[in-house]
Parts: structure tokens; C-alpha cells; sequence
């Protein structure tokens, strides 16, 4: 196994560091669901090519993240809103329980949805009740509070499902609801606000509430926070909050119920937005000033598409994964369609979002059945018809880091690799 050390990168444009071999949010690094090229399993199960498998306590739907030997996880666990840490040996390093918390209102949903972020000096945890825990490494507390007291009541009709960000050096937390809206900045030093700003659109019942996680785009030198919901992308200064453009039209018939929870992909000059439950997808431009609707729209197709899953953008290509299992590739400038395929059917749907490392894409559907794809050039299945089967029900989102692919279960979190004389994706 391959323990490198953590080399910093700076960004430039990013005012945090992230290392190259670390996974500090959910989807990664600036969660755009792209892990480097390397030695990762092919061929696994619930009892085979397993490094180690942990019983995870509680329930929960948020993905782990990892920072140099340490991962992170939360959980929500007898009405208890919980933050573990393990090694990446697969031993429990400590377990804190952060106070009461609230359970998960829809049957596939639970009070610990959001998965955790961490710099490598904090690791910051939010959960469904409205709780923001920051604590060290070590597990000290430094600071937490609730932001629902803070700033208003959860008026989400279903479970949390957007995760914290780091932006500017702060914590950013989209909140995207009926009534109250926002965005708010908080100072991971001591929890306070550093700048929030109303995010308020009227729409039709229900289309205007989003579990969608914001990104961090470099568009002309400045950091800004793109934002899916609502029927709108925005995009907002980083350091002050200020909105600096916004992109409207993903909702022309003014549709009921358009609620989004499959954020956008993007790189710095193009995001990908998946709209209609699942039935288009349009390319926006990024940047400008005031309304770009029509401006920055480059394409827009109807599409047997992801109402879940997040799609991905690597290079000039976006990959989607429709929740019944249907991939596609199209060119991230044009909206043109390179290739697509099915994945073997099964009764069940994707939730977790599709990852991407090197030219191989994973995808767990919800029944623990993992399919691993060789994106190369077009669509070719590596695994047999019937998948590499988990054992367990899966819907978040896994995490391939350092020739090692954690998947966390509803009971379990598991660590698979390559064996050295078997099959592995790109090796």
C-alpha cells in the first residue's frame, strides 16, 4: 500500500491549501468528483479485495473524507449527531457525540447527510437539526453552534443534502429553501459570521428549495462561489458575498415541484447544470455581470439524465449518470453527445454521484451493487453484468484516494483495493 506524504499545493487563487493526495470534502477537491490516475480495484465485494471494513454506528448518508491518515465521518446515532475519526489502517482514532440532533424524514434520508470538511488543521461537520462543529484533528472542540438558531428555521420539505465548502479561507454553507434563503460565511477560527447575503427567488411551490453543494471557480482571478438552485445559477464573491452575475431560464414554464438536488459540475470557465428532474441538461458560461441568461447559455438538451447523481467534468468532457443507470458523454463546450451506455439494470436507483479517477468511473446504485467503467474511449464495462455486489444498501458517494476506494454502507465503511497480481483500474 501507498502512504505518500502530503505535498502541499498552493492554488494561487485559492486562499486554502489542499494536498494532492487527500479528499477533504464531499467529491474531493472542490467537489468536482476527480481523483488522479492510479492503482484502484476493479473486482470487489463485500468480503473480497476489502483492506478493512468498519461497523459505522448510527445511520447516515454523507461520504467520508480523508486528510493525510485520517478519516472522518459522521453519523447520526441513537437521536445523537456524532463526528468519528479513523486511521487509514481502519482502527477508530476517537468518537465524539456533538449533543441531540434530528432524524431523517425521508426513508432513504437521515439526520447525518452532509458529509464533513476538513483543511488539515479542522474538520468542520454539519448536520440536518442545524449543528456546525469544528474540532482539531485531535478531536478537541474548538467552537460550535446552531445555525437554525442563528439564522431562521429549516423549511426544507426533505433532509439536509447540501455540504460546507471552503471559500476565501472561510466556511461557506448554502441555505436553499422555501422562505429564507442564503449564504453565510463563517470564520473557522471561532464560528463567527463573516458576511451572509439573501439568496431569495419566488418560484413554484416547492422549485425553489435545493440540496445542491456550491463550487469555487477562478474566473478572471477572482474566487467566486457558484451556486445551483432555485431555478438560478449565481455566482458570488467570495470574500464579500456581493452577487456578481446570475443565470435564470432553467425553469421556463414555471413547473411545481422542480426541486433540485443534483448539483451542477463545472471547471473555471463552463458549468454544467442538470435541470427538470432529470429530463435536460444546459452548458452556462461563466462569468460576466448582472443577468447572463442569455448570454452565457451555450447549450441546452433534453436528456435522460441525473435527478440525483452529480454529473462530472474532466477535461473537455461532462459525464452524467441518469438515476436508472444510463451514462453519457458529451463535450462540455457544445452540449454534443460522444458516446453513451446502460449499466446491467437492477430494481434499485443511483444516488450516490459517480467518481472519476483517472480514465475509470465508479457507480454504486442504492442496493450496494458497485459497476466500474473504462471512460478512455467510449463506454466499456470492467466489471461483470452483475456488478460487484456490496452486501448493503449505498447511497453515498465514494471516495477513491491514494489506490484505495472507500465506500460507506448503511452499516459498514469499507476500504477496497487492487491485489497486486489481480485486476485494477488503470494499472
Amino acid at each position: 500500500m501507498r502512504f505518500a506524504l502530503v505535498t502541499l499545493v498552493a492554488l494561487g487563487w485559492h486562499s486554502s491549501l489542499v494536498a494532492a493526495d487527500n479528499w477533504p470534502q464531499w467529491r474531493g477537491p472542490n467537489a468536482a468528483g476527480v481523483a488522479d490516475k492510479g492503482n484502484y480495484p476493479v473486482a470487489f465485494s463485500g468480503e473480497d479485495g476489502v483492506v478493512w471494513k468498519i461497523d459505522v454506528p448510527g445511520a447516515g448518508s454523507s461520504s467520508p473524507v480523508v486528510w493525510d491518515d485520517a478519516i472522518f465521518l459522521t453519523t447520526s446515532d441513537g437521536g445523537q449527531d456524532v463526528l468519528l475519526c479513523y486511521g487509514f489502517d481502519g482502527k477508530e482514532r476517537w468518537s465524539k457525540t456533538l449533543g441531540p440532533g434530528e432524524e431523517g424524514k425521508h426513508p432513504k434520508g437521515t439526520g447525518a447527510n452532509s458529509s464533513p470538511l476538513t483543511d488539515g488543521n479542522i474538520v468542520v461537520a454539519y448536520f440536518k437539526g442545524g449543528r456546525v462543529a469544528c474540532h482539531d484533528l485531535a478531536g478537541n472542540e474548538k467552537w460550535q453552534f446552531n445555525l437554525q438558531e442563528r439564522y431562521g428555521e429549516n423549511t426544507l420539505w426533505w433532509d439536509l443534502g447540501t455540504s460546507p465548502i471552503f471559500a476565501a479561507g472561510n466556511i461557506v454553507i448554502a441555505v436553499l429553501q422555501a422562505g429564507d434563503s442564503y449564504l453565510v460565511a463563517i470564520d473557522p477560527k471561532n464560528g463567527e459570521e463573516v458576511w451572509k447575503v439573501k439568496r431569495q427567488y419566488e418560484r413554484p411551490e416547492e422549485s425553489d428549495q435545493a440540496y445542491t453543494t456550491p463550487q469555487v471557480a477562478n474566473i478572471g482571478g477572482r474566487e467566486v462561489i457558484v451556486t445551483w438552485g432555485a431555478d438560478h445559477l449565481t455566482g458570488h464573491d467570495a470574500k464579500t458575498g456581493e452577487l456578481i452575475w446570475e443565470s435564470a431560464g432553467f425553469n421556463p414554464k414555471e413547473e411545481g415541484m422542480w426541486r433540485v438536488i443534483a448539483s451542477h459540475a463545472m471547471n473555471d470557465k463552463v458549468a454544467v447544470v442538470p435541470f427538470g428532474r432529470g429530463k435536460f441538461l444546459a452548458g452556462v458560461k461563466l462569468g460576466g455581470a448582472g443577468d447572463v441568461t442569455e448570454s452565457n447559455r451555450l447549450w441546452e438538451e433534453e436528456v435522460e439524465g441525473p435527478d440525483v447523481p452529480t454529473p462530472i467534468i474532466s477535461g473537455d468532457k461532462v459525464y452524467t449518470l441518469s438515476d436508472k443507470g444510463r451514462l453519457e458523454c458529451r463535450d462540455v463546450n457544445t452540449g454534443e453527445e460522444l458516446w453513451a451506455g446502460a449499466l446491467p439494470k437492477g430494481g434499485d436507483k443511483y444516488f450516490a454521484s459517480p467518481v472519476l479517477a483517472g480514465d475509470t468511473l465508479y457507480c454504486v446504485r442504492e442496493d450496494g451493487t458497485a459497476f466500474v467503467v473504462d471512460v478512455s474511449d467510449g463506454f466499456k464495462l470492467l466489471t461483470d453484468k452483475r456488478g460487484n455486489e456490496l452486501g448493503e444498501r449505498v447511497v453515498a458517494t465514494p471516495v477513491p484516494v491514494r489506490d484505495r476506494l472507500l465506500i460507506r454502507g448503511d452499516d459498514h465503511l469499507f476500504c477496497f483495493g487492487a491485489d497486486e497480481d489481480g485486476p485494477a483500474a488503470d494499472k
